[in-house]
């Protein structure tokens, strides 16, 4: 703390860069406990309110049997309906997107043991009708999250020599995204860098 001793105070680098330093500390650690998937919803309701861009969870469809009318129509037997196809979709800047998001605790790599083959049917539709598709990966231990175009993830998951794709290609092809407060994720800059050049 500075106390008034009569002199004036002149902010210096080393002063600045601490504040950094501990804004940066921060945010990480009020990062950790978030999930992916929350970070990108807070994201996305972040774009909703600024006009950017409409991105929604996509619900996943389940079959309600029986609901239970006198506790306050509660739900009390389901089954999932149907696999699922993606986290998320929407438009931006005129566009469809559609997109998975996945966590990894590996540093080396993503497995793609994470990706079910509907997901990848799905996003190869998505492309053929000149959708964005993507996937964006959280490297857990890296505190690192990608955006991935879906057409390599398909590639290596149909035709890759091996059951997982190399850290390294994620950062030669992938775009890293910005963490911040907010938005949490800033995976609209990705979005503008690899396909609104």
């Amino acid at each position: 703390m500075k106390y008034p001793n009569g002199k004036k105070y002149i902010k210096n680098q080393k002063d600045d860069t601490e504040e950094k330093g501990n804004v940066r500390s921060l945010l990480n650690a009020a990062n950790r406990g978030m999930s992916l998937e929350e970070d990108i919803n807070v994201s996305n309701e972040y774009y909703k309110n600024k006009g950017i861009a409409l991105i929604n969870k996509r619900p996943t469809p389940i079959n309600i049997v029986k609901v239970n009318y006198n506790q306050g129509a509660r739900i009390t037997d389901a089954y999932f309906e149907r696999q699922s196809t993606t986290d998320y979709n929407g438009v931006y800047r005129g566009r469809y997107i559609d997109f998975e998001a996945k966590n990894t605790k590996s540093s080396t790599s993503f497995p793609l043991s994470n990706i079910g083959k509907h997901q990848i049917e799905h996003l190869k539709n998505v492309l053929k009708q000149d959708g964005i598709a993507f996937f964006i990966i959280c490297f857990q231990t890296k505190n690192e999250i990608y955006l991935l175009d879906a057409s390599l993830v398909i590639e290596y998951y149909e035709h890759g020599k091996r059951k997982s794709i190399p850290y390294e290609v994620f950062k030669e092809k992938g775009v890293l995204i910005k963490q911040d407060y907010l938005p949490r994720l800033h995976y609209i800059d990705a979005v503008n860098a690899l396909y609104f050049k």
